[in-house]
C-alpha cells in the first residue's frame, strides 16, 4: 500500500468510516474504495457482502483476481442499565469483539464489582452519551425498565442512526414507551426500528438467555442482508 492509500485509509479508520482496498493479484495495481463512493462502484455488491462479515478476501470480476482488504469500523455496544441483563450480555458482546459500554445514573448498580472490565458511565444519558459519539456501527441496548433513564436515551439514538436499536419490555410496556417518544418528537420511522420486545423469540427466561436473544438478534442485524432480517 502506497502512503497516500495508507494516509486515506488511515482518514477514513479514524472518522470510524469503512474502506476497502482492492488489489488485482496479476499486477498488483491497488484502489482505494470509501464508504461515500461505495454505492457507485461496479464492486458494491461484492464489497457490501464482506463489510458486513467484517472480513477480507479474493473476489472475481471481469476475469480477474481481487483481493479486498475491508477496514471496517469496530462494533460499540452502548448498554443503558446497569441491570442483571447487562452483566450477562456485556460478556458475550466483548466476546465477539464489541467494544462495551454500560450508561446507568444509579451508582448502586453501575459499579465496578458488577460490571469488571466494562466501560462504565455512571450519568444521566444527557450527560453520558453525547461523548460516547454513538453512531451507525453501534447497536444500542435500553433495558433499565425506568421511562427517566430509556426514553431520552433512544432519542439520542434515533439521532445517531445505530444499526440495531432494542429495548426490553412487553409489547403492553412498549405501546406505552412509542407514545412518550412520540410526544417528545420522534417519528413513525424512528419508532419502526426500535426491536421491542428485544432479541429474538427464543422462550428466553433467565437473564442469560434473554442476553443469548439479544446478541443474536444484534448479530443478524450487523450480518445479514437487510432483505433477511426480520
Amino acid at each position: 500500500m502506497n502512503l497516500e492509500t495508507l494516509t486515506q485509509v488511515n482518514i477514513e479508520r479514524a472518522a470510524r468510516r469503512p474502506a476497502f482496498v482492492v488489489t488485482d493479484i496479476a499486477n498488483g495495481d491497488q484502489r482505494l474504495v470509501k464508504a461515500a463512493d461505495l454505492a457507485g462502484d461496479p464492486l458494491q455488491a461484492e464489497l457490501s457482502k464482506l463489510l458486513r462479515m467484517g472480513r477480507s478476501g479474493m473476489i472475481e470480476a471481469d476475469g480477474r483476481k481481487l483481493f479486498v482488504t475491508v477496514h471496517a469500523p469496530t462494533a460499540r455496544m452502548v448498554v443503558i442499565g446497569a441491570v442483571h441483563i447487562s452483566q450477562a450480555l456485556a460478556p458475550i458482546a466483548r466476546a465477539l469483539g464489541y467494544d462495551v459500554t454500560v450508561v446507568d445514573p444509579r451508582t448502586a448498580f453501575a459499579s465496578p464489582e458488577r460490571f469488571p472490565d466494562v466501560a462504565l458511565v455512571a450519568e444521566w444519558p444527557d450527560v453520558a452519551l453525547p461523548p460516547l459519539n454513538v453512531d451507525r456501527y453501534t447497536a444500542f441496548i435500553a433495558v433499565t425498565h425506568d421511562p427517566k433513564i430509556d426514553d431520552p436515551a433512544l432519542l439520542h439514538a434515533f439521532e445517531r442512526n445505530c444499526f440495531y436499536i432494542g429495548a426490553l419490555g412487553s409489547r403492553k410496556t412498549h405501546a406505552k414507551r412509542v407514545e412518550r417518544l412520540k410526544a417528545q418528537g420522534a417519528s413513525d420511522a424512528d419508532i419502526a426500528r426500535i426491536h421491542a420486545p428485544i432479541g429474538l423469540p427464543i422462550g428466553a427466561v433467565s437473564p442469560g438467555e434473554v442476553a443469548v436473544a439479544i446478541m443474536a438478534e444484534v448479530t443478524a442485524q450487523l450480518r445479514l442482508p437487510k432483505e433477511d432480517v426480520s
